[in-house]
């Protein structure tokens, strides 16, 4: 019983974390990723500048639809 309740646990787990990452809210996890593996990398963003900076990268291209 105890192995099938940890089963069905770690499906739960792993479709959140699959949610998570095709609507975008895992965004600023996935950017802490990438710059941790970078040894290179200068300064990290906070979670509010990333925000600003995400906005900013989706909404400064041109609109097309009107």
């Amino acid at each position: 019983m105890r192995r099938v309740a940890k089963s069905v646990r770690s499906l739960a787990h792993s479709f959140w974390q699959g949610l998570r990452e095709w609507c975008g809210d895992a965004a600023y996890e996935s950017y802490l990723r990438s710059k941790n593996r970078d040894a290179n990398c200068c300064s990290k963003l906070s979670r509010a500048e990333f925000y600003v900076e995400q906005l900013n990268r989706r909404y400064s291209r041109p609109n097309r639809c009107c």
